[in-house]
């Protein structure tokens, strides 16, 4: 069912915007009178404040968010989020992912992972002045003075190693704010379901609704006897984080209020009409060509061997998870005109932006002219960066880069080589092996250089390296060789190198060095190229979303920035919607759901133990009537008056709500109108994956699991009694 230009467009005003909006914490007492009318009883100014509860209790896992939900720094986050941790704990004689894991004592919890961060944001500051005064108009040094002036700030704000600061830009460089938070480096596993629980429906489901995904894992974040963040050792002590979670048993109903607080990934909401038709047109079908490519040579080789398939089970789960993503977009792109309705609110914003101030509407052109060159860029290195992309290449070429950076003083130095980048560069190169093996990462990079010398663009100093190597025969033999000579495949090797000399580096005789060695001043020379361009942008883009807030406001629509993986709140509520096959989807699915989709095969193969209690009805204090507070006055509205009946009889096991979610909300917590802990976001339905690009409040919805199916599990299926005793359990009757 295509949605036609003019109700789009009619989308895109006044009621359009609902629930629109990934709010920054400080920016929540201007929308107040907004989460009053949903519901929301807490006050926005106790939202604003990182330093009180919930606030300080939601961190940042570095590519998902997560939550404290007990005074002994236990986490609750997705599986799908813990999949690392879970995966570096899972061996051939015990497979955490397919078997799960509980923890019945605090001793009995491994290490998550050398690399696995918790990141507790405490401040943002807005630094923005300090940023942009006095900023040279020469490109390269503009970019230069950004990034000098950022590291400047960084440092006077690290005044110890427990703290990472970030300069994180909003608005595309309008303002910027410094990051300050605080760092738990020793983070273990505690709790996981099995993936036929964690990930149940796999990539069949995903993105799909009605969903049945017990998509949860607990970790716990442990520090150093005297309270302050450390290394793993077994001697360290349970975190005591300043608040933790209250969780809420009796859950949400529909039409109940909700918000969530998280660190949304990348939105590209204020993005030009070409920029979009460039990601339609050609960068979304190209990474997609090349994820398929990869997921079933990965999924082809795991069949084989047992070993691969669990050390590429993380990676084979994000890129699947991101081919359907970018399936969805391109599948979204033609269900709606997104394309259409961009370009007529684009022109209504130069019409008007003409009226107001003739002069600035040049800054429209000066920014398309600057995008066709970002994208030129983007289409011309393509393909020589994905040659590049062995991991053992790849390493060497940090390693280089690391020589190279350690001549400059520290302050000079390129961001992720300086010295306070050194823990995680070390960690990096510890981990490799857990997610490495040398037959796919091969396999994998001889795909990448056949797409290489398909195509005209040719880069005469890798092709040397390679012997000019022009066929797919030549690629194996000198690809082959060079895995056999490397020594990079030993941890020991890598982190010796990380203290080597540029002499040494260029008079190695590892394979994967030299050739990091002959493809760096070309790698220089491309960076140089996108920082020039950078500083250009950074000129160009402030003045455009100058103009654009001032539209926005003009017509009172929500002003918020993009998505950048910085901590925001988002609100709506529990709600379901019309789907494009013209049935209404239900707020919330029930555990029959599970049986009822089991076929004791991958994806759907549940747990005999859940089977055996759905069966029995072993459902206890979790089960719930009904999921209506009000059929006549709340459901009867969106279907015509076909009232429900009140006979859920069963415990929900995911739910939708209208927040505002993309990737990167994966694992925060959702929250009831008291700030309760209600469930976990991990997901969007297919409709609503162009959300990224336009918010559509009548299809965009976030999936989320419910707190009562957590807790089921926990009490009836794996008898995690020593965690549910952890937890601070409330019910609308003892509130």
């Amino acid at each position: 069912m295509r949605i036609t230009l003019i109700a789009a467009l009619m989308l895109s005003s006044g009621f359009a915007h609902a629930d629109e909006g990934q709010w920054q914490p400080y920016q929540m007492p201007s929308i107040a009178d907004k989460l009053t009318e949903r519901g929301i009883d807490i006050p926005a100014t106790q939202l604003a404040n990182l330093g009180q509860y919930p606030m300080n209790a939601v961190v940042s896992l570095g590519y998902c968010t997560a939550s404290f939900v007990s005074p002994q720094g236990l986490v609750v986050t997705n599986h799908h989020c813990a999949y690392r941790g879970i995966q570096y704990n899972s061996k051939k004689e015990h497979n955490y992912l397919a078997d799960g894991f509980l923890a019945k004592s605090m001793s009995e919890e491994p290490s998550a992972g050398p690399s696995e961060r918790l990141y507790i944001t405490e401040s943002v500051t807005d630094v923005t002045a300090k940023i942009t005064a006095n900023l040279p108009d020469e490109p390269l040094q503009r970019y230069e003075q950004i990034q000098a002036n950022s590291k400047a700030l960084i440092k006077q704000c690290e005044t110890d190693d427990y703290y990472r600061c970030s300069v994180t830009s909003y608005h595309h460089g309008l303002e910027y704010f410094l990051i300050k938070q605080l760092i738990i480096r020793d983070v273990r596993l505690v709790y996981a379901p099995p993936e036929s629980v964690g990930g149940y429906g796999g990539d069949i489901d995903n993105y799909e609704y009605p969903r049945h995904s017990g998509d949860f894992t607990f970790l716990r974040a442990y520090v150093g006897k005297d309270g302050k963040p450390a290394v793993y050792s077994p001697d360290n002590v349970p975190f005591e984080p300043k608040s933790y979670l209250k969780i809420n048993a009796n859950g949400v109903k529909a039409g109940d209020g909700v918000f969530v607080a998280g660190y949304p990934g990348a939105t590209s909401r204020y993005n030009l009409t070409s920029e979009l038709k460039f990601a339609s047109d050609w960068l979304y079908p190209t990474y997609a060509k090349r994820y398929q490519l990869q997921i079933d040579t990965i999924n082809k080789m795991g069949e084989f061997n047992h070993d691969i398939a669990i050390k590429y089970a993380g990676t084979l789960a994000s890129m699947a998870n991101r081919m359907k993503k970018l399936n969805g977009l391109l599948d979204g792109f033609k269900a709606t005109d997104i394309v259409g309705i961009k370009q007529s609110r684009e022109q209504n914003f130069l019409t008007w932006l003409t009226q107001q101030e003739p002069a600035k509407a040049k800054i429209i052109t000066e920014l398309e002219r600057l995008l066709a060159e970002q994208q030129k860029q983007t289409q011309t290195n393509y393909y020589f960066e994905n040659a590049q992309s062995s991991t053992l290449l790849a390493t060497a070429k940090k390693l280089y880069r690391l020589a190279q950076e350690k001549q400059k003083p520290d302050a000079e130095r390129e961001s992720g080589y300086q010295q306070r980048d050194m823990k995680m560069f070390r960690a990096g190169l510890k981990r490799i092996d857990s997610s490495f093996d040398v037959e796919v990462d091969k396999t994998l990079w001889l795909q990448d250089l056949n797409a290489y010398i398909g195509q005209p663009l040719k880069v005469e100093v890798f092709d040397n390296a390679l012997n000019n190597a022009t066929d797919h025969q030549d690629f194996v033999a000198k690809v082959d060789g060079i895995y056999a000579l490397t020594e990079l495949t030993n941890p020991e090797v890598r982190l010796a190198w990380m203290d080597k000399s540029v002499a040494e580096f260029e008079s190695s005789s590892d394979p994967f060095i030299r050739l990091a060695v002959d493809v760096h001043d070309t790698n220089m020379a491309l960076e140089k190229a996108d920082k020039e361009l950078a500083g250009k942008l950074s000129k160009v883009k402030p003045l455009y979303m100058e103009a654009i807030i001032d539209y926005y406001k003009a017509n009172n629509w929500p002003v918020y920035a993009d998505a950048n993986r910085t901590l925001r709140i988002t609100y709506g509520m529990v709600d379901g919607y019309q789907s494009k096959d013209a049935l209404y989807k239900q707020p919330f699915t029930r555990l029959e759901g599970i049986t009822a989709k089991h076929t004791g095969e991958e994806p759907f193969n549940a747990p005999e133990k859940l089977l055996k209690a759905i069966k029995a009805k072993d459902y206890g204090k979790h089960e719930i009537s009904s999921v209506y507070n009000d059929p006549r006055s709340w459901f009867c509205k969106l279907t015509s008056c076909v009232e429900p009946k009140n006979d859920f009889n069963s415990v929900p096991v995911n739910f939708l709500s209208s927040v505002d979610t993309t990737g990167g909300n994966s694992g925060s917590p959702v929250f009831n109108g008291q700030g309760e802990l209600v469930g976990l976001n991990f997901d969007s339905t297919y409709e609503a994956i162009t959300k990224d690009w336009f918010f559509n409040p009548t299809i965009t919805r976030a999936v989320h699991v419910d707190i009562r199916y957590i807790l089921w599990m926990m009490d009836k299926v794996d008898h995690a009694d020593n965690l549910i005793k952890e937890l601070d359990l409330v019910t609308n009757e003892s509130r």
